[in-house]
C-alpha cells in the first residue's frame, strides 16, 4: 500500500511553484507508525499557511485510499530537523501548539485574527501571451462570461489574437457560451493540453472535461491546482490578450490565479443597481490590496432597448457604475445594453458579436468601445501606462 500512495501523491501540487510532487520531490518517506500513514517532507521556503496548502493537496491526492484521520505529516527543514505534525483531527501542530500550562494565558490586548495568506509565491508569465486580463463580478447574475466573450470577440476585430480560459470550476460556462458543448479537448505530444477553438478564439474550460450537471464537490487547493494546469500547461500559442472569466466573488479561485500568474489588469462587471455595486466595489476592493491594476469598470444591462418602439428603460437603475467609478477614481470602459438578442445567442452559442455585428447598432458600439479602451490601456506608451499604474497605486 505504501508505493499505492507514493505513487497518488506524485499529482499533489506544490502552492509555490504550481508544479506536482513528482518534478519537486519534497516528500522525503511515507511509512506506517502506530497504525498511521506518516508523510515526511521538505518544508523549506514553505510558509505555515503553504504548508497547509501542499498537506491539502496531498490528502486530496491519496483520500481515495486512505481516511484522513489516519494520516499524519512530519516536515523537517535545515534549520530545525524534524517537527512531527499530529494527526489533522487533532486540530494540533506546531504552527498552533496548545499552551502546555493549564491555566489560560491572560492579557490585556484584544483579541486578532491572524488569517493573513502568507508569503505568496513567485508569479509567472505564461509563454507567448502579451497580456493577461481578469474579468470579475463581485456576485453572479451580472452578465459576467457572456461580456467576457464578447469584449474577447472584439478584440479580435480590432485584429489581435485573443484566448479565454473560463476560471469558473463550479459553474463553467464557456462551453454553451461558445456552441462547444460535449466536445473534447486533445493533447499534443509534449502532453500539452489543446485548446479548443470558437469563432476565432482559443478557449478552455473545466466544462470540457465534465459531464454537464455534474457537480464539483472540490477544495480550494484541488482548485488551484487545475487552474494552474489551465493556465501554464495549455498550449495557447501567440496570444495579444489571454481573458480570465473567473468566478463571481472574492474566494480560492481568485487568490491562487493572482498569486499564480501574471495580471496585466483586471475588469469589474457590474449591473447599475445598488446590491450588484456593493459586491462590485468589493472585487474592486480585492485587486487593489492584491496590488493587481484594475482597468476599470464595465455596466453591463444599463439600459433595456426595446425591439417596438426603440426607446430605452433604466430597468436597474441608472447612472451607478458611472457614479462608483467616481468613487474609486477608476475607469468607466463602456456601458452595455440590455437586449434579447444578446440572451439569445449566448443559449444557442452564437455570441453577439460573431453573429450580430453591425458597427451602427449600440450593443456593438459599447463593446468595440470598451475594446478599444482596454487595449489603449494596456498598449499606450510605457510613460503614460506608468503614469496611470502609478495613479492606481498612489506612487
Amino acid at each position: 500500500m505504501i508505493s499505492e500512495i507514493k505513487n497518488l501523491i506524485r499529482s499533489a501540487i506544490n502552492p509555490i511553484s504550481g508544479k506536482p510532487e513528482s518534478e519537486e520531490c519534497r516528500v522525503k518517506d511515507v511509512f506506517e507508525a502506530e497504525g498511521d500513514i506518516v508523510i515526511k517532507y521538505d518544508r523549506e521556503g514553505l510558509s505555515p499557511s503553504q504548508k497547509r496548502v501542499f498537506e491539502d493537496n496531498i490528502l486530496c491526492a491519496i483520500k481515495d485510499k486512505v481516511p484522513e484521520d489516519k494520516i499524519s505529516f512530519s516536515s523537517v527543514s535545515k534549520d530545525s530537523g524534524d517537527v512531527y505534525k499530529s494527526l489533522k483531527s487533532s486540530g494540533k501542530s506546531p504552527d498552533n501548539e496548545a499552551p502546555k500550562s493549564n491555566e489560560a494565558p491572560k492579557s490585556n490586548e484584544n483579541a486578532t485574527l491572524n488569517v493573513g495568506h502568507g508569503k505568496p509565491a513567485p508569479k509567472k508569465g505564461i509563454p507567448n501571451v502579451k497580456k493577461v486580463i481578469a474579468v470579475a463580478s463581485g456576485k453572479g447574475g451580472v452578465g459576467k462570461s457572456t461580456v467576457s466573450v464578447n469584449l474577447a470577440l472584439s478584440l479580435k476585430k480590432l485584429n489581435k489574437k485573443v484566448g479565454l480560459l473560463d476560471a469558473d470550476i463550479y459553474g463553467p460556462s464557456l462551453p454553451i457560451l461558445l456552441g462547444k458543448r460535449g466536445e473534447k479537448p486533445k493533447a499534443n505530444d509534449k502532453k500539452k493540453i489543446i485548446p479548443l477553438e470558437a469563432h476565432g478564439l482559443k478557449f478552455m474550460s473545466f466544462g470540457l472535461f465534465i459531464k454537464e450537471g455534474e457537480p464539483v464537490i472540490w477544495r480550494g487547493p484541488m482548485l488551484g491546482g487545475v487552474l494552474n494546469q489551465f493556465l501554464f500547461d495549455v498550449d495557447w500559442g501567440e496570444l495579444d490578450y489571454l481573458i480570465i472569466d473567473l468566478p463571481p466573488g472574492t474566494g480560492d479561485v481568485q487568490l491562487s490565479m493572482i498569486q499564480s500568474v501574471s495580471v496585466d489588469g483586471s475588469i469589474i462587471v457590474s449591473t447599475p443597481q445598488d446590491v450588484a455595486l456593493l459586491d462590485a466595489v468589493k472585487g474592486f476592493n480585492m485587486f487593489t490590496q492584491v496590488k493587481t491594476p484594475v482597468l476599470g469598470m464595465i455596466e453591463n444591462m444599463s439600459y433595456f432597448i426595446c425591439s417596438d418602439c426603440g426607446a430605452s428603460h433604466d430597468i436597474f437603475g441608472n447612472g451607478g457604475v458611472k457614479a462608483e467609478v467616481e468613487k474609486l477614481e477608476t475607469n468607466l470602459l463602456g456601458q452595455v445594453p440590455l437586449d434579447i438578442k444578446v440572451r439569445l445567442g449566448s443559449d444557442k452559442g452564437e455570441p453577439y458579436m460573431a453573429f450580430n455585428f453591425n458597427e451602427e447598432d449600440e450593443i456593438s458600439k459599447s463593446y468595440m468601445a470598451i475594446a478599444k479602451n482596454v487595449d489603449k490601456i494596456l498598449f499606450e506608451s510605457k510613460e503614460n501606462k506608468k503614469g496611470f499604474f502609478g495613479k492606481l497605486f498612489g506612487k
